[in-house]
């Protein structure tokens, strides 16, 4: 039978931005290096270019995403399977910015499958635990002639201003939907659940270990790659809708998230039962078990569908990263 599985960190060296420390201290680890900022957590999905940097070793060695291959009805469950596949539909990191990253958005699927041959897109959602700016959503229309102009002058200004800036603070959840222009500021240290996808839309790399002019622009040209790109304004009714206190239950994301990942917040005050299903918990504060694991803050496991509702005990706070509901 399948059991749960806690998860050593899974740190891609040598990104683009800094980071690492917060990551590390959450787990209880040694400091991490400079560049270290992404902990890629259960991740069936490798870094763009790469085949096998950024999937999930299993502490017996193998690799989860053959793993679940091998058994995708007891990782995933009869129903996942005839609405997905074997397709976790998921991906959650721990993200330490070290630094303001680059000013990018994310294409649909729509756009990954016709132009670059994805599954996915890669809309994504954050869920605040140290708080700062984070900046979402453009406050002015912008036409692709003036983008495209910001983009080649690499007017780094320009385009950070044309963004709302937004405070965050911890226990707040962002939505960022595809082709949504935003940047991380540095300081924040967050939860990310995502699509299962490494694609970005670099419009900015100015001070960056990156080559922008080669890679930003996901190998179909500026041109092409903007069309991914949302050009209209946000406005503070919307920003409303994305950016928000998570509270707690079952589904604490904006509705827009619901049919692409979800994202469950529990305190664990004694005995806590949570739905069984494919998962990924995070173990935000305190120290609880799960059935026989010993679990800390900064724990994080991967649960199999198969190994049933998750039994939780102890004093503490978790959140549980899952695939779309899907129809009852």
């Amino acid at each position: 039978m399948l059991e749960p599985v806690v998860l050593p960190s899974n740190r891609p060296p040598e990104r683009f931005y800094r980071g690492g420390p917060r990551s590390a201290e959450f787990r209880g680890e040694p400091d991490a290096p400079e560049r270290e900022p992404e902990d890629w957590i259960a991740s069936t999905t490798p870094l763009a270019g790469e085949t096998a940097l950024g999937l999930t070793t299993l502490p017996d060695g193998r690799v989860l995403a053959d793993a679940i291959a091998a058994d995708p009805e007891g990782w995933l469950g009869a129903r996942h399977l005839a609405r997905h596949g074997a397709d976790t539909m998921l991906l959650v990191k721990l993200l330490d910015a070290g630094q303001r990253l680059p000013v990018h958005a994310h294409p649909d699927g729509e756009w990954a499958r016709q132009h670059v041959g994805r599954a996915h897109g890669k809309a994504e959602a954050w869920f605040i635990l140290r708080g700062g700016t984070v900046h979402l959503g453009l406050r002015r229309e912008l036409g692709v002639a003036e983008l495209r102009a910001l983009v080649d002058a690499q007017d780094t200004d320009a385009l950070l201003d044309a963004l709302h800036p937004v405070a965050v603070a911890p226990g707040d959840v962002v939505f960022v939907p595809a082709g949504v222009l935003h940047a991380i500021g540095e300081g924040v240290f967050l939860v990310e659940v995502q699509e299962p996808e490494d694609l970005s839309i670099l419009l900015e790399w100015r001070g960056f270990e990156l080559d922008g002019e080669r890679d930003g622009h996901l190998g179909v040209g500026f041109d092409a790659a903007l069309g991914a790109v949302e050009m209209r304004t946000r406005t503070a009714e919307e920003l409303a809708g994305l950016v928000r206190p998570a509270g707690f239950g079952a589904s604490v994301l904006p509705a827009g998230a619901d049919p692409l990942f979800r994202l469950e917040r529990a305190t664990v005050d004694g005995d806590v039962e949570l739905e069984a299903g494919f998962a990924i918990l995070i173990v935000t504060e305190g120290a609880m078990r799960l059935g026989a694991l010993d679990l800390a803050r900064g724990s994080t496991v991967v649960v199999p569908h198969a190994a049933g509702p998750l039994a939780l005990s102890g004093r503490g706070e978790v959140l549980v990263a899952r695939p779309p509901a899907g129809p009852a």
